[in-house]
């Protein structure tokens, strides 16, 4: 077999059936290099004995890999890209340990939150979904690599691009998805939609511009001065990091020490405007000026995790606030209503698809590292796409909110008590 196919210069791929796979390098000189799958343990040793011989005849380079599921190892260690730091004596670490558990999990992870952004694209092109609708899709390793730093006690705020952290802090896919057609059984009872949900510690999910920077500033207060060890963490965009209410929050925050993670998550553009056109500096983990900062990638889940356990235990030993920019990028356009490719071409989407892609980039690291295995990772895919189909047919089917729901839950622990509606003669009762 091996003599046939030496007088031709390409790969070639022989099947014999799994679990064991060895990759043979033959031969420099011819280019050939074989993939062959056996069904006994013990062929691999004859073989590879075999193309050992061949190679050394032909005076070639071999090199003989093989795997099974037996080799599938517990964790492995990872080199990631140095931050870049302000006002810190120390930055995070540039390697990393990755259990098995946690790589399978954060796979799993953006999978699903990739699986369910493009499902919700597919269900608002049908009008199923109306309204504001902002897509999350390429940004997955931010979402995924903060929640994966947080304890129980923290908190969480963010903008309206949310559907991802929804889905970290807690809320299922099904109730994603519900919120998003406006059905009963949604987050937020089917009366927020796309920009604000919500779950536990978890506020939103909030529509104007930088307005939850300063709420989210409060939290932190309210975790220091309740002494629960939580910290909070505040995420915004690079199209409102020029914001005047954010340089206010950090001068509180910085006054009053507060734990607080103040998160830019700097995907290029706000809007359809480039950070060059529209921020003089775009260094915006300096923007704090007298608050420490990380600039980071954000689109390898391992940098952004490191980062945020970083961030996270200054604010724990009384530092103060942090701040971290996250360099990501986004696949759709600003919300559905931006096709995304007039203020930037095709050909940059799909090179940063290409070499960026957090999942892609994820799965190379389990794959290579014998941390996973193929079959595994397509195993996940499957499963995702069946609980994908399996939410959105539920949140398709599921009902609405009758009217006389209108007005709960203004207040989440309060008797029962009436709001006028659109005139005084409309009265709705709220229940919390």
């Amino acid at each position: 077999l091996i003599s046939a196919l030496k007088c031709f210069r390409f790969y070639a791929v022989v099947l014999f059936g799994p679990p064991c796979w060895t990759v043979v390098e033959v031969s420099e000189r011819y280019r050939l290099r074989l993939l062959v799958f056996f069904r006994a343990p013990k062929m691999l040793a004859v073989t590879s004995a075999l193309l050992r011989g061949l190679a050394s005849k032909n005076a070639a380079r071999t090199l003989v890999v093989s795997r099974n599921y037996a080799d599938v190892v517990s964790e492995a260690t990872f080199e990631i890209k140095k931050c870049d730091g302000f006002r810190l004596e120390e930055l995070p670490p540039s390697a990393t340990v990755l259990t098995r558990e946690d790589g399978l999990s954060f796979y799993r992870t953006m999978q699903t939150i990739r699986r369910m952004e493009l499902k919700a694209d597919q269900l608002y092109k049908q009008k199923i979904i109306r309204g504001f609708c902002h897509l999350y899709d390429g940004q997955e390793a931010c979402c995924v690599g903060i929640e994966a730093a947080l304890i129980p006690e923290d908190h969480l705020i963010t903008a309206y691009r949310v559907h991802g952290y929804s889905f970290t802090r807690g809320v299922p896919v099904k109730n994603v998805l519900a919120e998003l057609t406006g059905r009963r059984s949604g987050c937020a009872k089917g009366k927020g939609g796309s920009m604000h949900m919500y779950g536990r510690n978890f506020y939103g999910g909030n529509g104007i511009v930088g307005a939850q920077v300063p709420l989210g500033a409060g939290v932190a207060l309210a975790c220091k001065y309740n002494g629960t060890g939580g910290i909070c963490v505040v995420l915004y965009g690079d199209g409102a990091a020029n914001q005047g209410q954010i340089f206010e929050t950090y001068n509180m925050a910085a006054l009053w020490k507060l734990p607080c993670i103040f998160i830019c998550e700097n995907n290029r553009y706000g809007m359809g405007t480039s950070v060059e056109r529209a921020a003089a500096s775009t260094d915006y983990y300096k923007r704090g000026e007298f608050i420490p900062g990380l600039r980071l990638d954000g689109m390898d889940v391992l940098c952004v995790r490191e980062a945020t356990k970083f961030a996270a235990e200054h604010c724990r030993s009384g530092k103060g606030p942090i701040l971290m920019e996250l360099q990501t990028y986004r696949y759709h356009g600003h919300s559905m209503s931006d096709p995304g490719v007039s203020y930037r071409t095709r050909e940059e989407i799909q090179e940063v698809r290409s070499k960026s892609d957090p999942i892609t980039l994820l799965k190379d690291r389990l794959l290579s590292s014998n941390l996973a295995t193929v079959d595994e990772l397509k195993d996940i895919d499957v499963s995702v796409r069946k609980e994908i189909e399996e939410a959105a047919q539920f949140a398709t089917t599921d009902p609405e909110p009758p009217l006389e729901e209108l007005a709960n839950h203004v207040y989440a622990k309060e008797l029962a008590f009436d709001i006028r509606g659109c005139n005084p003669w409309i009265k709705y009762k709220s229940v919390g």
